[in-house]
């Protein structure tokens, strides 16, 4: 394991990006979307996802010179055809859109089709609350579970993100619909590691901690069990509509090949502005107030703490500014040449 500084992999990952053809401003954004996915903690979605990216650049599966167009204004809801351009980058206009709108009319909504994997979804929340504004959003995927009391992938795990403000840390909760992502897996994998509880079930119909072999099953657990289920299919459906995009199905039935992964996808952003809601104070007390209630609770038996949502996050991304961003040696750098 390897530790690189934050600027030395942003660096590195721009200047891939400028070797594909992107533009100076484009792969800068592009890089630090990236790097700053693996300062946070979500290795699988940053630097490790990179050779991914470039493959599907290098096969025409990723646009890198499109952008989001509009298709529909309606006051404070906007549709957007993403043109299968960089997913991180079609997310993170598609925030700022929300948050302008918001910021115009107390809350603002963008639904997105056509677009391509948004990476670290986490990214779009954090984004909205640096903002100031309460986010959530999501994206629906292709088929990668199997819907509860079925052995076949017929659901995406469809991530969701919900993001709120505060004085001294952002609450912000970054969730696939299955216990655990196939980007967890990997990671804990490489580590040659288990998983701390049950994800997802065996070739044989077990269940199982063992990342390689719900890998290979492909059968990840949703979260919540049948609860998890459906809400992957209502946040789809959502999605698809609210879009005028493609559900999980029509995803499937339009991939370029059957390893891809979020290409043509759907996607909402929602931005509320909360100090038009209400005052700063309130908001201020209300999240803080909040936060200690949880950290005074009595940690149960192996925890030494309780934290909440997006405060590992923080601790982590102190942690790595500090000491470098830790890296598998097999991925650094990401790409040769």
């Amino acid at each position: 394991m390897t530790r690189v500084p934050y600027e030395e992999m942003k660096n590195e990952i721009q200047r891939i990006l400028l070797s594909k053809g992107f533009g100076k401003a484009r792969a800068e954004e592009c890089a630090a979307l990236f790097t700053e996915a693996s300062l946070d903690g979500v290795y699988s979605h940053g630097l490790n996802r990179v050779p991914r990216f470039i493959d599907y650049i290098e096969n025409g599966w990723v646009d890198i010179h499109a952008e989001p167009s509009l298709v529909n204004s309606l006051g404070a809801f906007e549709q957007y055809d993403g043109n299968l351009g960089p997913g991180n980058l079609n997310a993170k206009y598609s925030m700022d859109r929300a948050i302008s709108l918001a910021q115009e009319n107390s809350f603002g909504i963008v639904a997105i089709k056509n677009t391509s994997h948004w990476m670290r979804g986490g990214s779009y929340g954090w984004q909205a609350a640096n903002a100031g504004c309460i986010g959530l959003c999501w994206t629906n995927t292709e088929s990668c579970m199997p819907p509860w009391g079925a052995k076949d992938r017929k659901i995406g795990n469809n991530p969701m993100i919900m993001a709120v403000p505060g004085p001294d840390g952002h609450v912000v909760l970054d969730m696939a619909m299955s216990q655990f992502s196939y980007g967890k897996l990997e990671v804990t994998r490489l580590k040659d590691e288990v998983l701390s509880i049950d994800g997802g079930f065996d070739s044989e119909g077990n269940l199982t901690k063992v990342p390689a072999e719900i890998e290979q099953s492909m059968r990840i657990l949703p979260t919540g069990y049948w609860k998890g289920s459906g809400l992957a299919v209502m946040l789809d459906l959502i999605a698809a509509l609210l879009s005028g995009g493609l559900s999980t199905n029509k995803v499937d039935a339009q991939k370029p090949a059957s390893h891809v992964s979020g290409y043509g996808v759907s996607q909402v952003f929602i931005a509320f502005a909360p100090t038009k809601l209400s005052s700063e104070n309130f908001l201020n007390e209300t999240v803080s107030g909040l936060i200690n209630y949880l950290h005074d609770a009595d940690p149960a038996e192996g925890h030494s703490n309780v934290s909440y949502p997006g405060e590992r996050t923080l601790q982590t991304r102190i942690e790595n500014l500090e000491k470098g961003i830790p890296v598998d040696d097999g991925i650094w750098p990401p790409v040769s040449g």
